[in-house]
């Protein structure tokens, strides 16, 4: 049965432009840095700690983007230095800067031990053409042929081309602690799915959550499955920590996401996002009533047309929802002979 709450409201309806920013709360400034993408900003926050900033997440290491954090350095944030930056989670647009902070600046780094881990990994992991074991795992999605074959010659991602250089040592942060940041004492609660141990923050003081991309208003962030770790169940992560955290949610909570806008009304998205994904689930379900691989379940899954620049992602999400299907027992799979697997709905 569907709850009725609150609608979701955007008190900061226009974002601040590059290298500006908007004071959401006493104290603490929004700001966002540009991305070459089609989702084309990340937010970031800055939190007043008196003679210093505290900063949340750092954008991509890129020539534009140190040119705007040298703006917003000098200007909103009035030439104080910044003490500590926090990441929510591993992704480059949120860890990207935090190593030149490190170095240039003398920041401390304070993030989950699995975000530490994985950033540092993924720097040393650089490829001039995607190695065999990614290449098997898009056949194993199903992958377009056409662009399988021009994948398989390209430059593929690398987390070195736009994350700095990060020196060693950071301070752990973890499901349970109360960390002071900003004059707030803050719950620290993790979320899950979308990156692992997905760091967000919750005042104490005052209506503010920080959210990283574990919570955003208008968007569902993307929950995909690598090859990395292609057996992974990160959607079934996903709901685990939506569940997990939707009681804590309150109408008058102010969430600062790391895109789109803050908003209130939480406990409207919580089930949002809960119910959007079971609603994805049921259709797929139908969908695979004849084999199918997860390269055939855009349709079914996003509702609308997937262009050239959503494809990657939309692959590698469309490949969690069926092997989730799959591991909870839902469905079967069998592998074709191009190395694709078809899943299969159980009657």
């Amino acid at each position: 049965m569907n709850m009725t709450f609150e609608p979701l409201r955007y008190p900061f309806p226009e974002a601040p432009v590059e290298g500006e920013a908007t004071e959401v709360a006493p104290g603490v400034l929004w700001m966002r840095l540009p991305l070459p993408m089609k989702l084309d900003h990340v937010n970031v926050y800055a939190l007043d700690e008196g003679d210093s900033w505290t900063i949340i997440d750092t954008g991509f290491d890129s020539k534009r983007t140190r040119r705007v954090w040298e703006q917003l350095l000098a200007g909103p944030m009035q030439g104080k230095p910044v003490s500590r930056v926090v990441v929510t989670h591993h992704h480059p647009d949120h860890v990207g800067m935090a190593g030149w902070f490190q170095s240039e600046h003398g920041a401390e780094l304070w993030t989950t031990r699995t975000a530490w881990l994985f950033s540092r990994m993924l720097m040393l992991d650089e490829q001039d053409t995607p190695p065999a074991e990614t290449i098997e795992f898009w056949q194993s999605c199903g992958m377009d042929a056409e662009i399988l074959e021009q994948r398989k010659q390209e430059r593929p991602f690398n987390f070195a081309d736009v994350v700095a250089p990060m020196p060693l040592g950071f301070k752990r942060m973890k499901q349970g602690d109360v960390v002071r940041i900003g004059g707030r004492d803050w719950d620290i609660h993790m979320g899950n799915g979308h990156a692992p141990e997905h760091l967000t923050l919750w005042s104490r003081d005052d209506n503010l959550v920080i959210s990283g991309d574990q919570i955003i208003a208008s968007i569902s962030p993307n929950v995909g499955v690598y090859a990395t770790e292609p057996e992974a169940d990160p959607l079934g992560d996903w709901l685990e920590a939506c569940e997990r955290l939707a009681p804590l949610a309150r109408e008058d909570h102010l969430v600062l996401a790391g895109h789109k806008l803050p908003f209130t009304g939480l406990p409207s998205r919580m089930r949002q996002l809960i119910e959007n994904h079971h609603g994805a689930l049921d259709r797929l379900m139908a969908h695979i009533k004849t084999p199918k691989t997860a390269g055939d379940c855009f349709v079914p899954l996003f509702k609308r047309a997937i262009g050239a620049g959503e494809y990657g992602l939309a692959l590698v999400e469309a490949m969690a929802h069926v092997s989730h299907l799959y591991q909870i027992g839902k469905a079967t799979r069998m592998r074709r002979d191009d190395g694709a697997w078809l899943w299969q709905a159980r009657d």
